[in-house]
């Protein structure tokens, strides 16, 4: 049997390497690569094929979700397990719902990792416990729904995100944009509902958590 070729995509070498120390001397598993950007992982999976791709959530420029949504629909056959220190229920949430088969928090044992590969292969999916947790545990700030509809982030709202993490002002941003102060504010107010966060520290940590700035 075919070992499974396995594609690691995370920003930072360290956590790459150790994955590959942990995996490489399973003779069922092959690391065929390493994608340090989003953009890297799309390259890599044109070039060669892929079982299985272990990606984080936080990959410089296209971040792991808008890739995840890229290769969902390049890459239909190819697994993805998210693999991130973020176990926020909307950091999962929208993994899952745009095609990752399961996700898993980093740090965790060995044979936490195995079973992830093998429950996701086998074409169910894993969640780590606390993850698990947070999705079941449901929104804390808003009245959204685990079942409820997902609405993905507008392109100028994630100017807005982009902006406010960069401590620009509600005129600031309108100016920018072409856009009235108060409409800065409606697309704040609605980019806290849609986040699940309570005021513009919680955007500015969405931001950084997605490498967006």
């Amino acid at each position: 049997m075919s070992p499974l070729r396995i594609l690691i995509a995370d920003a930072q070498d360290l956590i790459a390497d150790g994955l590959r120390m942990r995996l490489d001397d399973l003779k069922r598993y092959r690391i065929v690569g390493h994608a340090r950007t989003g953009v890297h992982v799309l390259e890599r999976l044109a070039q060669e094929p892929v079982d299985l791709l272990l990606m984080d959530v936080s990959l410089p420029g296209s971040d792991g979700i808008d890739t995840m949504r890229a290769v969902h629909r390049l890459h239909p056959r190819v697994k993805v397990l998210g693999h991130s220190l973020l176990y926020e229920i909307e950091y999962v949430n929208s993994m899952l719902i745009e095609g990752a088969s399961g996700y898993l928090l980093k740090g965790g044992p060995h044979e936490e990792l195995l079973l992830a590969i093998d429950t996701v292969m086998s074409g169910r999916c894993y969640l780590s416990p606390l993850a698990r947790k947070s999705v079941e545990s449901g929104y804390a700030y808003t009245d959204k729904r685990v079942d409820g509809a997902y609405v993905g982030l507008t392109e100028r709202e994630r100017e807005i995100i982009r902006m406010v993490a960069q401590e620009r002002t509600n005129e600031e941003i309108a100016d920018d944009l072409g856009i009235s102060p108060e409409t800065v504010k409606s697309h704040r107010k609605k980019l806290m509902t849609k986040l699940n966060v309570r005021n513009a520290a919680g955007l500015v940590k969405y931001a950084v958590d997605r490498c967006w700035i």
